[in-house]
């Protein structure tokens, strides 16, 4: 029998911490979530008892070849056209990807991606995730990252999104140029803080910066809502209520546009002749005839594909951040037309059974 001590394991470990063996496990490789007491709790105990984490059970884990893909929102059809551009880049590459949704919050949010990097994924593709930007970082220093549809840059993940302020731009040019001034925004509220980073916070300066620059800032008219068809509905009795209701409307998403154009045809008002409505996305159903939605254009499936591409350039070794921004494009169709001559009917002369 030798005289050298016997080696601490991470069982010794968690039995001085007084927390589980998963708990160790979690400090020992970074995991997303642990607190910093936990860590430093953690980390003292392994001083005290000179644990070594083996480089062997270090090097042990390879690649997965797979890739985590967090969502808020799946019902949001643009998503589904980002999702088809990633996982077409990363199956070009031989990577699988696996989709998880939260749509509840940050703390779901933050379920979800710890859960995504216990299993051994080997990065993240975060599509318009919650939460402020010292988050993001944290989840980029544990394991590659892109975000998706929030602006960067980023310092420890890449970020690829749409030039949002352009975006906005183009629909105030366009509308203006038809002769409207007065132009509503909807602009999105959710259930967490919005970031300086998330969309509907860039597109919602592009709006106002535009309105300004087409010396319409007396007309500046933000309505928040939600960017779903309820909100879109809803926005529209607000814009109706007005004293003198806007002429065309920026409604930040096509999914709230579509619930703008519902709620319009429900009380009969002309689309386009007394108002008209812009979307953002594009989306398919966009496009169908029926509905001809004038819409701004993100390129997804390529935003899609450029984040797979990045995120596995991360996992093969990059580390200096990237962040792109993909110029977005009008698509010009049938809600948009010249402002009317007289005032879009109001809530109360709809009341009174006059529809423009």
């Amino acid at each position: 029998m030798n005289g050298h001590p016997k080696r601490a394991t991470i069982s010794d470990v968690a039995e001085h911490a007084g927390v589980s063996r998963a708990a160790v496990s979690k400090v020992l490789r970074g995991a997303y979530g642990v607190s910093d007491v936990m860590k430093a709790r953690v980390e003292a105990s392994m001083e005290v008892l000179g644990y070594r984490p083996s480089a062997l059970a270090r090097g042990m884990r390879g690649r997965s070849f797979t890739l985590g893909v967090f969502v808020v929102d799946l019902s949001n059809t643009f998503v589904t056209v980002l999702i088809e551009g990633i996982r077409a880049e990363a199956g070009r590459r031989g990577y699988q990807v696996f989709i998880g949704e939260a749509n509840m919050g940050l703390s779901q949010q933050q379920g979800m991606i710890e859960a995504m990097i216990d299993r051994k994924m080997d990065g993240l593709v975060l599509i318009a995730p919650f939460g402020p930007d010292e988050e993001l970082e944290k989840i980029g220093r544990i394991t590659p990252t892109v975000v998706l549809g929030r602006h960067g840059p980023g310092q420890s993940y890449d970020t690829v999104a749409s030039d949002d302020m352009a975006g906005s731009a183009l629909i105030i040019d366009h509308l203006v140029s038809l002769g409207h001034r007065r132009i509503a925004h909807l602009k999105h509220v959710g259930k967490e803080k919005n970031e300086a980073t998330m969309p509907q916070i860039v597109r919602a300066e592009g709006y106002v910066k535009a309105m300004v620059r087409h010396g319409l800032a007396d007309e500046i008219d933000v309505i928040e809502t939600r960017w779903n068809h309820q909100g879109g509905e809803t926005a529209v009795d607000l814009m109706l209520a007005r004293k003198t209701p806007p002429t065309a409307v920026h409604a930040g998403t096509d999914m709230a546009g579509f619930g703008v154009l519902s709620r319009l045809h429900e009380l009969e008002v002309r689309v386009p002749e007394a108002f008209s409505v812009v979307g953002y996305d594009n989306a398919f159903a966009a496009s169908l005839p029926q509905i001809a939605l004038t819409s701004v254009d993100q390129s997804g499936f390529d935003m899609g594909s450029l984040a797979s591409k990045l995120l596995v350039e991360r996992i093969d070794g990059r580390t200096e951040a990237v962040s792109t921004l993909v110029q977005p494009a009008l698509m010009v169709r049938k809600t948009t037309g010249p402002a009317p001559l007289g005032v879009v009917p109001s809530r109360r002369l709809l009341g009174e059974g006059i529809t423009g």
